[in-house]
């Protein structure tokens, strides 16, 4: 199996026509970019989101282009650290244009437990992670009968989902 990293990953979410779908399953993504952003989150500190703007800026550029960039987080609550960090977070990514949605695992049941992009209801990025939460990349799978498995399981956790600002509303109240 061949996955695709670096620059060949990013430019999948340069290069989509129409849309760009995801669905999260995992508590936690160890991702180095997100350590002294995640613990300035955590104790408090003020934001620095340098280290977002190349993301934030590929989301504008898609949005601007016509294109539609949704995701949805299957998370466990309460909330992790991580998925609290990951909630306010979303906030920058919905500003851009990307559609952030969350689902309790609870409420989960019959979706896929990996995760992956749709690009263009036609090939799947199905991500693969080292033991440790350090994606290794993405396999690229264009079968028919997977792309549509993985966009109805997108479209019913889509429906199941609710918006990132309802979510952390639910969240914070008693």
């Amino acid at each position: 199996m061949s996955l695709v990293s670096g620059p060949a990953f990013v430019d999948l979410f340069r290069t989509f026509a129409h849309t760009a779908r995801r669905l999260e399953v995992r508590d936690w993504y160890d991702s180095p970019s997100e350590y002294e952003p995640m613990r300035r989150f955590l104790a408090g500190e003020s934001e620095d989101m340098t280290w977002f703007q190349n993301w934030t800026g590929i989301v504008k550029q898609a949005v601007t282009d016509g294109r539609t960039m949704r995701r949805v987080r299957v998370v466990s609550v309460p909330l992790s650290d991580y998925a609290r960090y990951g909630l306010d977070l979303a906030r920058h990514n919905n500003a851009a244009g990307e559609d952030i949605r969350y689902l309790d695992r609870r409420d989960a049941a019959g979706l896929p437990e990996f995760d992956f992009w749709v690009f263009d209801s036609n090939r799947v990025a199905k991500l693969h992670f080292t033991d440790d939460h350090k994606l290794l990349g993405a396999e690229i799978i264009t079968d028919p009968s997977v792309v549509v498995e993985c966009s109805t399981a997108l479209d019913d956790a889509f429906h199941r989902s609710v918006s990132r600002d309802e979510f952390a509303a639910r969240i914070q109240s008693p």
